[in-house]
């Protein structure tokens, strides 16, 4: 069984790889996440400055305009805040912040939405009744409007966006792990591994929710990128991630205060990552649905 596993697997993956280098497109918006991913991961590498690391910021070079040499010597590429920060390095480290934010939460609505799925295709009946019932009326109200109502209760703060986030997407994974547990659980099997006398959580985990993967991976590269795209919504409005962990929509909405002052580099440019981020994972996640769907595919 492990062998069978690790086999599908592979083969899975090698589909995968093979679909995204099938399209130029695919293949280009890939390249330009793994480029976001690692400048991400390394920022404190990349970035000639901690742009809150009070001792590395001279307040004097604030508002300074993209291509200007600071009273420290230090150019900088795309200009400063009106802290004087680099503009450059506060786009990596928000970048870092909005896709650690995206990432865990679209992680955990996984887990959460493939237990509940999982929970409520296998035990049927009332139970099954409430949780799609909890999951019709999750998505029928606007995401950024229940995330707004959970961080009024709790407050902000990086936890507390990853929990809002994570009560809004986890009905997406729950919705689509239950309709392919139904499909799979009557085929044989299924059928044979019950007849067999192998237990049923046995069979839901180990059996029924490999087969859940794909729509699983499709779910989870879109919501990351919807889990991005309402995380710097929220800080946009003031109501997401703290100043002293600032994100892309943070920097959006700093710099958007002094727009008309022609300080336009401050919103533009943060706008600008934040617009590729969100498009190249949303590229990637639907060929992925191309390639993981038999009908799409054919």
């Amino acid at each position: 069984m492990t062998t069978f596993s690790l086999r599908k697997s592979e083969s899975m993956a090698a589909r995968i790889l093979r679909g995204l280098l099938s399209s130029p497109k695919a293949t280009i918006a890939a390249v330009i996440c793994l480029i976001l991913v690692f400048s991400a991961i390394f920022a404190p590498l990349i970035a000639p400055q901690n742009p809150y690391d009070l001792n590395e910021i001279d307040f004097f070079d604030a508002k300074l305009p993209p291509m200007s040499e600071g009273y420290s010597g230090m150019t900088y590429i795309l200009g400063t805040d009106g802290q004087g920060r680099d503009m450059f390095s506060a786009m990596l480290y928000g970048l870092r912040t909005s896709l650690a934010v995206g990432v865990t939460s679209g992680l955990l609505a996984m887990l959460v939405g493939t237990a509940l799925g999982l929970i409520a295709a296998y035990r049927g009946g009332v139970l099954d009744s409430f949780i799609m019932r909890f999951v019709d009326l999750m998505l029928g109200f606007p995401t950024i409007l229940v995330a707004l109502m959970v961080l009024v209760v709790f407050g902000q703060g990086v936890g507390k966006v990853i929990l809002a986030l994570v009560f809004v997407q986890w009905a997406y994974f729950a919705r689509a792990v239950r309709a392919t547990a139904l499909v799979e659980s009557g085929k044989e099997y299924a059928e044979a591994a019950r007849c067999l006398g192998i237990p049923a959580w046995r069979i839901m985990g180990g059996h029924i929710l490999p087969n859940c993967l794909p729509p699983l991976i499709v779910i989870g590269t879109i919501q990351v990128a919807s889990a991005i795209a309402a995380e710097a919504t929220l800080s946009f409005l003031g109501i997401g991630l703290p100043i002293t962990q600032p994100s892309l929509g943070l920097l959006i909405s700093n710099g958007y205060q002094v727009m008309l002052a022609g300080l336009y580099w401050m919103s533009v440019y943060p706008g600008l990552l934040l617009l590729v981020l969100v498009f190249s994972v949303n590229i990637v996640g639907d060929r992925l649905r191309e390639i993981l769907n038999p009908r799409l595919a054919q």
